[in-house]
């Protein structure tokens, strides 16, 4: 099953909808780099996807384990390299406040360094990430 379709919009924007529920999101090509920067840029949303899928697994193993995860928030930077032009780092700073036994809190870190997209990135995308604990 396709999962989504994609346009290109004029200039340098595309819109990009799920087909399962409709919701859509649109991209734009950063301001550094001939756009507008009015959404996300297509890089920008790797980023999110790589803090997303972080969350999202620590999530699924909390459920699967009946654990309250806590409150869990993170900030994310992306840096650009040329030549050629590529994400050179993702930085993740997460904030989190969890009652959890240590030995959970160290697995959970671990499910969210080696989440899907962690693995999926190439290894000269430089992954930074920071546990915050509150």
């Amino acid at each position: 099953m396709i999962t989504s379709s994609i346009k290109y919009i004029h200039p340098l924007k595309t819109k990009a909808i799920h087909n399962r529920s409709g919701n859509s999101l649109i991209t734009d090509a950063p301001v550094d780099n001939n756009g507008e920067g009015a959404y996300f840029s297509p890089t920008d949303l790797a980023a999110i996807s790589l803090a997303s899928c972080m969350l999202t697994m620590m999530g699924i193993y909390a459920d699967q384990n009946n654990l309250a995860l806590g409150e869990i928030n993170c900030d994310l930077q992306k840096e650009m390299a040329a030549n050629p032009r590529r994400i050179n780092a993702i930085t993740i700073n997460i904030d989190w406040k969890t009652d959890l036994a240590e030995n959970e809190i160290q697995k959970l870190k671990n499910i969210a360094l080696n989440c899907p997209v962690a693995k999926s990135l190439h290894p000269d995308i430089k992954q930074n990430v920071t546990f915050n604990m509150l």
